[in-house]
């Protein structure tokens, strides 16, 4: 799961991106609302978790901004604003959750992971005789588990979310390599390595546009 945080407090972002990091949430912080349209085009994010009192922009109007162009990811507002009126506002704009500052991390964390569900995938799935625990990220086949890199499962779980699409060589650059400058050599090597895993047939290569999971 890949987490946005905008969040202009430089000491709160920082620990809120250590304590998603270690509880196994891929996180990636923007301290200026500015880079917000960049870190989109970039990647592609399970839950959005937006401040609301920012340096140049009010979040409100991110928000706002956001749903106008049709981003469907989950959006959770954290804020110190507690007025049932600032509430309803966010709500009426599109906003899917609503966290009230300060707030105990774990909290958080919860909030989040349900949002990604809401919209999302199931705990587990089965792709022929290989069960995968997406909640845990634990992958069994024939009931053994099985042993996958962060890199394997991040490009494993971006499959999975697009299952029964074509997902391009670039977007999953984007998604699985974010911050990297790779090849599609790489890619191939990843899928190569999943395939070994997965029952013959479920990963299709489509020659110039990308690969599918079945």
């Amino acid at each position: 799961m890949r987490v946005l945080i905008i969040e202009d407090d430089l000491l709160l972002g920082e620990s809120l991106k250590d304590y998603l990091e270690n509880n196994g949430i891929e996180c990636v912080w923007i301290n200026n609302e500015r880079k917000l349209e960049e870190a989109l085009s970039l990647s592609e994010f399970d839950v959005i978790v937006l401040d609301l009192i920012l340096k140049y922009s009010k979040g409100e109007d991110i928000l706002r901004n956001l749903r106008d162009k049709n981003v469907k990811t989950p959006i959770l507002i954290m804020t110190a604003k507690n007025s049932i009126k600032d509430k309803e506002i966010c709500f009426n704009l599109g906003a899917d959750d609503y966290i009230v500052k300060p707030f105990d991390p774990k909290e958080l964390l919860l909030r989040i992971k349900a949002l990604s569900k809401r919209v999302h995938l199931p705990d587990k799935i089965k792709i022929g005789d290989v069960e995968i625990d997406l909640e845990n990220q634990i992958v069994l086949k024939d009931g053994k588990e099985v042993k996958l890199t962060k890199t394997a499962w991040n490009l494993l779980y971006y499959l999975i979310k697009n299952r029964g699409k074509v997902v391009s060589n670039e977007n999953i650059l984007n998604y699985v390599w974010h911050d990297k400058a790779v090849g599609d050599e790489v890619i191939r090597a990843y899928i190569k390595e999943l395939r070994k895993i997965l029952p013959e047939g479920s990963i299709e290569t489509f020659k110039g546009r990308g690969y599918k999971l079945n």
